[in-house]
């Protein structure tokens, strides 16, 4: 049966600072700033540096402009750090929040505005939302299907929604930059190969 859909999708990457300072020390002295001490791989050495990027405050910045927009969101991110950072920015506001993760398959909230925190891995597949219109990538998959499935999460047959808008949280870091072009080759992320390259 074909799918006849009337939604069209709006996707926009909304660029965010990073400290270029440190990421040079993680980058290319391979110093873990976290810990003081050396960095001891190239998955750690990715994870610091996606750390490093994914933390930074204007991406909170660029959170509370969307939502001035959609003050529906369901916002997609990988690590705990980011999520207490987003649990933390909800409680801020005083937002009614709920989280689908490896803990929590909380339902979706039933309000006029809410923030629907969901992990990747968890989240990404065997749910639909039509009271949206909006999902934000906080941070980068490293996954071309995980990032394909989770944007069909409001591009559903019997969304009420014509447009729908999909805020990507990227930077201009060497690490963003791959990701992303590796993303829009519908390739997934390698660390290996990036560092070598």
């Amino acid at each position: 049966m074909p799918d006849v859909r009337a939604t069209t999708q709006n996707h926009k990457n909304v660029i965010c600072d990073f400290d270029e300072f440190n990421y040079k020390i993680l980058f290319d002295r391979r110093w873990n700033i976290y810990d003081n001490k050396p960095i001891r791989d190239i998955s750690q050495l990715c994870y610091l540096l996606r750390k490093l990027v994914n933390t930074d405050p204007s991406r909170i910045d660029a959170l509370n402009t969307i939502y001035n927009k959609h003050p529906r969101l369901i916002i997609f991110y990988n690590f705990n750090y980011e999520l207490d950072i987003l649990r933390e920015w909800c409680k801020s506001k005083k937002l009614l929040f709920a989280e689908w993760n490896g803990h929590n398959h909380d339902t979706l909230p039933d309000a006029k505005s809410w923030v629907y925190l969901c992990q990747y891995t968890a989240a990404q597949e065997a749910w639909n939302c039509i009271t949206t219109d909006c999902i934000i990538f906080y941070s980068q998959t490293y996954s071309y299907k995980a990032l394909h499935q989770s944007t069909g999460r409001i591009d559903r047959m019997n969304t009420p929604y014509n447009f729908l808008y999909y805020y990507h949280l990227v930077s201009l870091s060497s690490i963003d930059i791959a990701i992303q072009k590796t993303l829009t080759r519908k390739e997934n992320f390698n660390e290996s190969k990036w560092v070598v390259n």
